[in-house]
């Protein structure tokens, strides 16, 4: 137990993340839905508070988009309703100015192809960092035509 609350009073983990923890220290099954238990009864793990803090450092740090965040909280098997509520905290605004920035720096190195290549491209990158279609369409549409530029 004390292992395990060492480890999460050093940095945020959600449930699944301290199961398996808990199952490479060979931790039978019993013990650690018991250790988990206790863990979130001390507010040691608290699924919530790790999506919110999964989102705000994925998004700022690696300009990951709602999409690929919505996954992997969805792969850690965070709770919908805690999922939708830390999305919901990404600023609009910030969120479109991350996607262009992103999306003006591969310009840089795709730029000088076909128009229609780099257009692809451009879109194939946003929606690998989990930016929705809607959005990079229209950033992508804006970046080929000239209407945002590096000044931007």
């Amino acid at each position: 137990m004390s292992r395990a609350a060492a480890l999460c009073s050093r940095s945020e983990h959600c449930e699944s993340d301290i199961r398996a923890k808990l199952t490479q220290w060979q931790v039978d099954s019993a013990s650690a839905d018991a250790i988990v238990a206790r863990l979130r009864a001390d507010g040691f793990v608290d699924d919530a508070r790790y999506a919110r803090a999964f989102v705000h450092d994925k998004h700022l740090y690696n300009g990951w988009g709602r999409v690929k965040l919505a996954a992997l909280l969805r792969q850690k098997g965070i709770d919908a309703d805690a999922a939708r509520a830390a999305l919901a905290q990404i600023n609009e605004e910030d969120y479109r100015a991350t996607l262009l920035r992103l999306l003006l720096g591969k310009w840089r190195s795709v730029g000088q192809r076909e128009p229609r290549l780099a257009r692809a491209a451009l879109l194939r990158f946003a929606a690998s960092r989990g930016f929705e279609s809607d959005l990079s369409y229209a950033a992508v549409d804006g970046i080929v035509s000239g209407s945002f530029g590096s000044d931007d």
